[in-house]
């Protein structure tokens, strides 16, 4: 990997994301799932400059970036209030850091600028989800591929044996973050699990059947969270004549039957598994499904990922219908475990025997004593570079802004 230049292309993507919006827009209103993204792209910037130049001791380019800028320090409500600089300024302080790093980089200390280009990538991704939540337009991709869209369902279980599964990231591994060290031994017995994800055609079978007001098919606490919430079907769909439509980021669509479900919470995935008679998988089962005990590092083998493998990369604009890339199966033949949407899991977000904060400590170990659920695979607005099995995803189950669809295994 030339860092060098990932590192100028996650800021291509940045830009991507934000440039065409106006002054207002890069404001928004004040939600608890977004950031202002005036605030959120000066954040990118700081982050990268207090993790590779202020290492060394520079001083920092702006005397008030810590106070504006430090997520740890300023609470998330209080965002929109600050004395944030002009976008003129904040575009200015984002091309200074990076310049200034690139002039800076060492190729024998990669980790701290491999941090702040993966940080960044992750904040390209919630940039991509703001604009979906605030009905802003489309993103205008430099980089899109015509095609792979319309491959229709891929129905159906695979079998996967039981097996002990050294589940994590194995030291000597390149860049992993620290929830997912170190990988260690566990037994998964076996189980048959979707060749791929629930589509929109299934998952609006549940809807049709009145699954959001039977109470029977939703935990406590999901019930607590769809009545408080009214909800009655995911987020995005409208009822309209003739079938389901989608708003997707300023226009409504009619839905695409055979494209995965996405924006559904955890409790929406639960519901639905129970309604069905199925369950979610857990994160070693998951992992074991993608890449068998003998650890590949994504589900087709040690290639890295492409247009040939998997939706990533934004490079088709959104989902794609599942059974797309036949390529990208797993050893068992599970289908788009990479890409196109994040998918639930059963599992709370905990750390594994061992745990050790990377320097980064706000990463990951302020989320374990929360309720959060792991979330695998990456969606088709992940950048490649990010992902591998072992990758895991982390957020309440609440959340149905973020790109995140599920697949189901079969109850014993």
């Amino acid at each position: 990997m030339d860092i060098r230049n990932e590192l100028r292309d996650s800021r291509a993507r940045t830009l991507e994301l934000a440039l065409d919006l106006d002054d207002a827009q890069w404001m928004g209103p004040r939600l608890a799932i977004v950031n202002p993204m005036r605030w959120e792209i000066g954040h990118i910037g700081w982050f990268q400059e207090h993790w590779t130049l202020r290492r060394h001791r520079e001083p920092s380019l702006r005397a008030d970036a810590d106070s504006l800028y430090d997520s740890a320090r300023i609470h998330h409500d209080t965002r929109w209030d600050l004395p944030l600089p002009t976008r003129a300024q904040t575009l200015e302080y984002l091309s200074d850091v990076l310049e200034r790093c690139l002039d800076a980089f060492r190729e024998d200390e990669p980790y701290f600028h491999l941090l702040s280009l993966f940080h960044e990538d992750m904040h390209g991704e919630a940039l991509t989800y703001t604009r979906q939540t605030l009905g802003y337009p489309e993103p205008r991709f430099a980089l899109r591929e015509p095609g792979a869209n319309d491959a229709g369902p891929c129905p159906g279980d695979v079998e996967v044996p039981g097996a002990r599964l050294l589940l994590g990231a194995k030291p000597g591994d390149a860049f992993v973050f620290d929830n997912e060290k170190w990988a260690h031994p566990v037994d998964v017995g076996a189980f048959r699990m979707s060749r791929a994800p629930v589509t929109n055609e299934q998952y609006a079978r549940f809807v049709e059947a009145e699954g959001y007001a039977e109470r029977r098919f939703w935990s406590e606490a999901g019930w607590t969270w769809r009545t408080r919430a009214e909800a009655n079907h995911p987020v995005y769909w409208q009822r309209a004549a003739g079938g389901w439509h989608v708003r997707r980021y300023d226009r409504v669509e009619t839905m695409r039957p055979h494209r995965p479900v996405i924006h559904v919470c955890w409790y929406e995935a639960e519901a639905y598994c129970n309604w069905a008679g199925r369950r979610l998988p857990t994160e070693a089962e998951w992992e074991l499904a993608a890449g068998t005990p003998d650890k590949r590092t994504f589900p087709w083998g040690e290639e890295l990922p492409t247009s040939r493998h998997a939706n990533l990369d934004s490079r088709f604009g959104g989902p794609v219908d599942v059974g797309c890339f036949p390529e990208g199966d797993s050893v068992h033949g599970c289908r788009q475990m990479i890409g196109n949407v994040w998918e639930w899991t059963a599992t709370d977000f905990r750390p594994y025997p061992g745990f050790a904060a990377d320097p980064y400590k706000e990463y990951s170990e302020p989320w374990f004593a929360s309720p959060h659920k792991v979330l695998r695979g990456g969606c088709w607005a992940t950048r490649a570079r990010l992902l591998r099995n072992t990758w895991r995803n982390f957020y309440p189950p609440d959340r149905r802004d973020v790109l995140a669809g599920f697949r189901t295994v079969a109850r014993d």
